[in-house]
């Protein structure tokens, strides 16, 4: 098989575009999409100071690399989340890559800033892990951006994500988180930073493609809290539909942009934001989701330990 740009040999095939690459060709063509997405979505220009979020997977990597190599000027970002040994090992794998590349590196670790980790939070809220993991991860994320005075903040969501995130809300008719499905938010606070997904162009496969081309050595440890989540189920159902009919996780989710999305504006909610009295970000009732919890961990475990 030849690559159907230069003719050389190809070293991936990608059915829903009709084409294969060799690897020049191949990492062209994924830096381009990214480019593309970030100029049709307006989400970056290269005045940003953009904080990307780096779990140490594939998907995070390859963002702060494609990011890089278009010229934006970026730092990455990484939350040490207290996951058994799948924490430590992410965390490696983020400080070796920046440390080879020469990037800026902010780490933050939840265990040590609030004496919790996310299995903690769980224990001694009513949350169940990935909602600890999910709340906490937002809340740094956007404190951390706008601490550190970043403009944009850039996450490694890709093609499979987005899809299956819209399959789930479909569903079971998440109508205001369908009015919310876009790849790019502008903020609606003083408190809160623009936030955007350059990779929903790309599937997981090709992410790794690119990350295995590039040589960048990767966190390959699925997390451990996400054994029987429903979004990898929506990821299989939606991988055989792609297998039978190659493109249809792109028209499903870029279809339902252009076409489906305005269908359910109506469905925001428009309450108004205010600052949290315990920290000062921005939420709807008095006192943030995020603080709650941790008020309520606090609590909980002072009660056990008494």
């Amino acid at each position: 098989m030849k690559c159907r740009i230069c003719t050389e040999k190809a070293v991936i095939e990608t059915r829903r575009h009709n084409t294969a690459f060799c690897k020049e060709c191949f990492l062209t063509h994924v830096e381009r999409q990214v480019q593309k997405t970030i100029e049709s979505e307006k989400m970056l220009s290269k005045e940003d100071r953009v904080l990307v979020a780096v779990s140490g997977g594939k998907d995070s990597l390859t963002l702060w690399e494609v990011l890089h190599r278009l010229g934006y000027q970026t730092t990455g970002f990484h939350i040490v989340l207290g996951i058994g040994d799948y924490s430590p090992a992410a965390r490696e794998k983020v400080e070796a890559y920046a440390e080879k590349q020469g990037f800026p590196l902010i780490v933050t670790d939840l265990n040590e800033e609030y004496d919790f980790t996310v299995p903690e939070l769980a224990l001694n809220t009513p949350r169940v892990p990935c909602s600890a993991c999910g709340l906490s991860k937002r809340y740094l994320m956007n404190r951390t951006a706008l601490g550190g005075g970043f403009s944009v903040l850039a996450t490694g969501h890709n093609l499979d994500d987005v899809a299956s995130t819209l399959f789930g809300n479909l569903f079971h008719w998440h109508t205001e988180q369908l009015a919310r499905m876009e790849p790019s938010r502008q903020a609606t606070h003083p408190k809160l930073v623009k936030t955007c997904k350059p990779l929903i162009r790309l599937t997981e496969r090709e992410t790794l493609a690119y990350t295995l081309l590039r040589g960048i050595d990767y966190h390959e440890e699925e997390c451990p809290n996400a054994e029987g989540a429903t979004s990898l189920l929506y990821k299989d159902l939606l991988n055989q539909l792609e297998h039978a009919s190659p493109g249809v996780k792109q028209s499903f989710y870029f279809g339902f942009l252009k076409k489906g999305r305005s269908a359910f504006a109506a469905d925001v909610n428009g309450a108004d934001l205010r600052e949290c009295e315990v920290c000062g970000q921005a939420t709807t009732t008095e006192v943030c989701a995020f603080c709650r919890m941790m008020d309520q961990a606090h609590r909980t475990a002072s009660r056990r330990n008494s």
